[in-house]
C-alpha cells in the first residue's frame, strides 16, 4: 500500500476498494480516460483500445440478452399435437397468437380445451375431497405406466360418479344421524323442563290432553313418527314446542318469539352437551335446546313459522316420563346403527380417495400439459385447403438446431408423410428479452425486472447488481455480529431448499426464501464491512493486532483523545479500536463514511454512464456517444469526479483543507486565492478549466442532437422524393422496411425531439447533484445503525448487567435480544434493503437503462403450475 494512504484511516478506504467489484473499481479509471478522450473529442485510437480491453471481460458477454429470431412453422395436422408437445418439453419457443381477433369459442380446438377444463374441474374436486378427508398425497409417488387422455377421461367420469354417490349417501346418513342426535339432546334437556316439579301447570294440563290420541295410532305408529297431539289446539291451557337451534341465533330467536306472541310465552333454553357436525362444511356447530310455553292455536302457528324461518328443528317430547324413556332408548338404538353405517361408509370412501391420491399427480400433470398444448394449437392458423397449421413465434438462435431435431422426431413418431417446415422470417416488432438464469442469479434478475424488463439487447444491470447490491447494503448495515445472524438464517434456507421449494409458504416466507442467495451475499458483505468498521454488536475488538495509539500518561483515561499518541504502524485492517469511546469518534466516523459514500456514488454513476456508451455503441448510435455520453462524462467528472479526487488527495496528504469551502467558492469566485484550502499546485486554474467544461457540457447535451436529427431527416426525405412518387402497392409489399422507414421519417417532429432532449439534459444536470447527495444515505444509515446498536448495548445490556439481581439481568438480556432481532435484524435490514434498491433503480439504472422491453415467455411444460388450470 502506498505510504500516503497510511496517514489517516487508510485501511478503511483500501478495504472498501478491494471489496468493490471489478466493474466498479475499473469504472472510475475508465471514466477518467473516457473524459480525457472526450475532451480531445476525437482520440479514436484510445477509445478503440478501451473498447477492446473491456470487450474481453467476461461480464461483457453476460450483459446482453440472448439473440432471438422470428420463426415460422408449417405443421401437418397429423403431426401438430405431437410437434407442439415436443416443443413444450424443449421450452424455447414463444408462440405468437395468430387468432387474436377470434373469441375463444371460435377457435379450432375449442372442444378439446373444454374437455381438458372439465377434467381439470374433476381433478380439483378430487383434490379437495382428499384434502377434506385428511389423506396425505405420497411425497414420492410410484412410477406409473403412461396413459392417454381418453383413458384418463373415462376413469375420471367413473370416479366422479362413484364419489358423488358416496358423498350423497354419506350426506343423507349424516343428516339422519344429526336429526336423531338432536332429538336425543332435546329429549334429555326437555325432560328437565317438564319434570322439574310435580305441580308444574304444564304437566297437569298435558295429562288431560292424553285422551286425544287414538289407540289405533299408538299401536301402528312408532315413537319417532308421532307428532304433537292434533287435538291440542281444541283444548284450553298451556301448550309447548320443543326443539333445537344454533347458538348464534338464540337471542334474536327469543326476541322474535316475544314480539310475535306479545310477551305471552315462556322461553326456556339449555346448551346442548354435544356439537353437531354440518354435513356440508364438516364443521362442528354449537346448538341450544329450547322449549317455548304458550297458549292458543294462533300462537302455535306463529311459533312454528318463526322456527322454520330461523332454521330451528322442532321435535315432539311426551310429557309422560315412561314414554320419554322408551323414546330415548329407541333413539339411542337407531343412533348406534347409523354410527356403524357411517363409519363403514367413511372407511370405504377413504379407501377410494387413497387410491385416487396415488394417481392424482400423474393425472393432473397430464391434463395440464394437454390443455396447454391445445391452448397453443389455438394460437396457430388452420389452413383448410392445405390441411396444415401455420404458427409463428420467437426462439433463441442457439436453439434452432435443437428445435429442428425435435420437429423431425415429431414427424417420424406421428408417421406423417409430409415433414414440418421450419424457417426464419423478418419481424417488425422488437424481439423479447431472454436471459439464461440459474437459482443464484434469478433473484437479482427479479430485482432488476421489478423496475422494468430490459429492452432487447440492452445492457443488463443484473450482471453488476449481483455484487453492487449486497455491497451497498453492507455499507449501511456493517456489523459482523449482525452479519453472522443473517448468514445463519440464509444458510438454514439454503440447507432446506429442497424441502421448502415443494411447500406452500406464506407471502413473507415466500419472499424470504426466493431471496435466499441475495441474503447470503448481503450477510457475507455485512461481515466484511463489519470487520472494516470493527463492530460486533457495536463492540470493537482487537482482532488484527494491537491499537496504533496509546495514552501519553495516566491522565488521559477520562479524555482519551487529548492524551493519545501514535506509537506504531496503523491498525492493519479496519478502524482502529482506540477511536471507540473517544471524543473524536463521531466526527471521525462522520467524515470518513460521508466521503466514502461520495466516492462509491460517483464510481457507480460513472459505471452507469459507461454502460450507456456500450448501449449506444451496440445499437450503432454515434449521436448518443458524441452528444450524450461524452458531455455527461465531462459534466459529472468535472464537478463530482473532481470532488472525489480532492477527497483522495486530502486522505493521502492529511491536509486540513475545507472541501465545502473549495467546492462552494469554485462556483462563486473561481479566481480567488485558495489560501489554506489549496491541496496541490495548479489547483485554481484546474478548477476554472473544469468549471468551463461543465458549463460547455450543458449546451453540448441540449442543442446538437435535435438539429442533427432534423438535418438528417431533411436529407433522407429529399433523397427519397423522386422514388416516392413512383412507389406502387407492389413496391410497398416487396420493400416493407423502406415503406416503414419512410413513414417514420415523415412522422418526425422537431419540437417533440427538442423538448425531449431538453428534459433529458435538465434531468441529468439536476440528477447529477441530487443523485450524488442521495448516496449520502450510505453514510446516514450506517451511522444510524451503529449508534442504535450502541444504545441497545450500553443503555440496555450493560445497564442491566450492572445490577446484582439475576432477574434484572435476564430481563435486560431479553430486551436486548428482542431489540436486536426485531429492530436491528428485521427493520434495519428492510430499511437498508429498500435504500439499496433505490440507489440501483434511480441513481444507477437511470443513466443507461430504458427497461421498456418484455420478457421471453416460451411455451414450456416446466413453467406450468396450478394457476394455469
Amino acid at each position: 500500500m502506498p505510504e500516503c494512504l497510511s496517514r489517516k484511516a487508510p485501511s478503511l478506504w483500501y478495504s472498501v476498494l478491494s471489496a468493490a467489484p471489478l466493474s466498479l473499481s475499473l469504472s472510475l479509471s475508465l471514466s477518467l480516460s473516457a473524459g480525457v478522450s472526450s475532451v480531445c473529442r476525437f482520440c479514436s485510437r484510445s477509445v478503440r483500445k478501451m473498447e477492446e480491453f473491456i470487450g474481453k471481460l467476461p461480464a461483457m458477454d453476460l450483459m446482453r440478452s440472448e439473440q432471438m429470431t422470428f420463426v415460422q412453422f408449417i405443421i401437418p395436422v397429423e403431426s401438430a399435437h405431437r410437434a407442439v408437445s415436443y416443443l413444450g418439453e424443449v421450452g424455447l419457443v414463444q408462440f405468437r397468437d395468430l387468432n387474436a381477433e377470434k373469441s375463444p369459442f371460435q377457435r379450432t380446438f375449442v372442444n378439446q380445451v373444454k374437455r381438458c377444463a372439465e377434467m381439470s374441474r374433476k381433478l380439483r374436486f378430487f383434490k379437495d375431497q382428499v384434502g377434506k378427508a385428511g389423506i396425505k398425497s405420497p411425497e414420492n409417488p410410484v412410477v406409473q405406466p403412461d396413459v392417454v387422455l381418453e383413458e384418463v377421461e373415462i376413469q375420471l367420469v367413473e370416479h366422479e360418479h362413484e364419489l358423488t354417490e358416496m358423498n350423497s349417501n354419506s350426506e343423507r346418513l349424516r343428516q339422519s344421524y344429526n336429526e336423531l342426535l338432536e332429538y336425543k339432546m332435546v329429549l334429555q334437556e326437555a325432560g328437565s323442563f317438564l319434570f322439574s316439579g310435580k305441580n308444574h301447570p304444564v304437566a297437569e294440563e298435558r295429562e288431560l290432553d292424553e285422551t286425544a290420541y287414538s289407540n289405533d295410532y299408538v299401536e301402528t305408529a312408532s315413537l319417532l313418527e308421532k307428532e304433537m297431539r292434533p287435538g291440542a289446539s281444541e283444548q284450553s291451557g298451556l301448550n309447548y314446542v320443543s326443539g333445537i337451534i344454533c347458538q348464534t341465533k338464540v337471542l334474536i330467536f327469543e326476541r322474535m318469539l316475544f314480539r310475535a306472541t306479545r310477551g305471552n310465552m315462556l322461553f326456556n333454553q339449555a346448551p346442548a352437551n354435544e356439537g353437531i357436525m354440518d354435513p356440508v362444511t364438516s364443521e362442528m356447530v354449537e346448538k341450544v335446546v329450547f322449549m317455548v310455553y304458550f297458549s292458543g292455536e294462533q300462537a302455535r302457528k306463529k311459533i312454528r313459522k318463526i322456527c322454520e324461518a330461523f332454521g330451528a328443528n322442532c321435535y315432539p317430547v311426551p310429557d309422560d316420563i315412561t314414554k320419554q324413556r322408551q323414546m330415548t332408548s329407541e333413539v339411542l338404538s337407531r343412533l348406534s346403527e347409523l354410527e356403524a353405517t357411517l363409519d363403514a361408509g367413511i372407511r370405504h370412501r377413504n379407501s377410494a380417495l387413497s387410491s385416487m391420491s396415488l394417481h392424482l399427480p400423474k393425472w393432473t400433470n397430464l391434463v395440464r400439459r394437454e390443455k396447454a398444448v391445445y391452448d397453443t394449437l389455438n394460437m396457430l392458423n388452420f389452413d383448410v385447403t392445405k390441411k396444415c397449421l401455420v404458427g409463428e413465434g420467437w426462439c433463441p438462435i442457439f436453439a434452432k438446431a435443437k428445435i429442428q431435431e425435435v420437429l423431425q422426431r415429431a414427424t417420424y413418431d406421428s408417421n406423417s408423410q409430409v415433414g414440418i417446415i421450419f424457417h426464419t422470417m423478418d419481424a417488425v416488432e422488437s424481439p423479447p428479452t431472454f436471459f439464461r438464469m440459474n437459482k443464484f442469479t434469478n433473484a437479482y434478475q427479479e430485482i432488476v425486472d421489478a423496475y422494468g424488463v430490459a429492452r432487447y439487447q440492452e445492457a443488463n444491470p443484473a450482471v453488476y447488481t449481483v455484487v453492487t447490491f449486497p455491497f451497498l447494503f453492507a455499507v449501511m448495515f456493517g456489523d459482523w455480529g449482525h452479519g453472522i445472524c443473517l448468514l445463519l438464517g440464509a444458510l438454514v434456507l439454503i440447507a432446506r431448499e429442497s424441502k421448502l421449494s415443494n411447500k406452500k409458504l406464506g407471502s413473507f416466507m415466500e419472499m424470504l426464501f426466493g431471496g435466499r442467495y441475495v441474503l447470503l451475499l448481503m450477510s457475507l458483505f455485512s461481515i466484511y464491512c463489519g470487520l472494516i468498521y470493527n463492530e460486533f454488536f457495536s463492540v470493537p475488538f482487537h482482532i488484527f493486532g494491537r491499537s496504533a495509539y496509546k495514552c501519553r500518561d495516566t491522565t488521559c483515561s477520562d479524555a482519551r483523545s487529548a492524551g493519545l499518541i501514535k506509537y506504531r504502524d496503523p491498525y492493519p485492517f479496519g478502524v482502529d479500536p482506540s477511536w471507540r469511546g473517544s471524543r473524536s469518534e463521531l466526527p471521525f466516523l462522520n467524515s470518513l463514511k460521508m466521503k466514502m459514500s461520495i466516492l462509491l456514488g460517483v464510481t457507480q454513476m460513472n459505471l452507469g454512464i459507461i454502460l450507456s456508451y456500450f448501449n449506444a455503441r451496440y445499437f450503432e448510435s454515434s449521436l448518443d456517444i458524441r452528444y450524450q455520453f461524452v458531455p455527461q462524462m465531462i459534466f459529472l467528472n468535472s464537478l463530482f469526479g473532481y470532488l472525489s479526487l480532492l477527497i483522495v488527495i486530502k486522505w493521502c496528504t492529511g491536509s486540513q483543507a475545507d472541501l465545502y469551502h473549495v467546492m462552494i467558492y469554485m462556483f462563486l469566485s473561481p479566481t480567488d486565492d485558495l489560501g489554506e484550502n489549496q491541496l496541490f499546485w495548479g489547483q485554481r486554474p484546474l478548477q476554472i478549466l473544469l468549471l468551463l467544461l461543465a458549463l460547455i457540457a450543458v449546451p453540448w447535451m441540449l442543442f446538437p442532437k435535435p438539429f442533427i436529427l432534423k438535418r438528417l431527416h431533411i436529407e433522407r426525405f429529399q433523397g427519397r422524393t423522386y422514388g416516392v412518387l413512383g412507389i406502387s402497392e407492389m413496391d410497398v409489399e416487396a420493400e416493407p422496411d423502406s415503406a416503414r422507414a419512410l413513414q417514420h421519417h415523415e412522422d418526425f417532429n422537431f419540437s417533440e425531439v427538442f423538448v425531449h432532449q431538453m428534459i433529458h439534459s435538465i434531468e441529468f444536470v439536476l440528477g447529477a447533484v441530487s443523485n450524488t447527495a442521495s448516496y449520502l444515505r450510505l453514510w446516514a444509515l450506517s451511522l444510524a445503525h451503529s449508534e442504535l446498536s450502541t444504545v441497545f448495548y450500553e443503555k440496555v445490556l450493560l445497564l442491566a448487567w450492572g445490577y446484582d439481581n439475576a432477574i434484572i439481568r435476564l430481563v435486560g438480556l431479553a430486551v436486548f435480544a428482542f431489540a436486536t432481532a426485531f429492530i436491528l435484524l428485521m427493520m434495519e435490514t428492510l430499511s437498508a434493503f429498500l435504500h439499496a434498491l433505490r440507489l440501483h433503480w434511480v441513481e444507477f439504472q437511470n443513466k443507461f437503462y430504458h427497461g421498456d422491453g418484455y420478457k421471453f415467455k416460451p411455451f414450456s411444460f416446466a413453467l406450468l403450475n396450478d394457476d394455469d388450470e
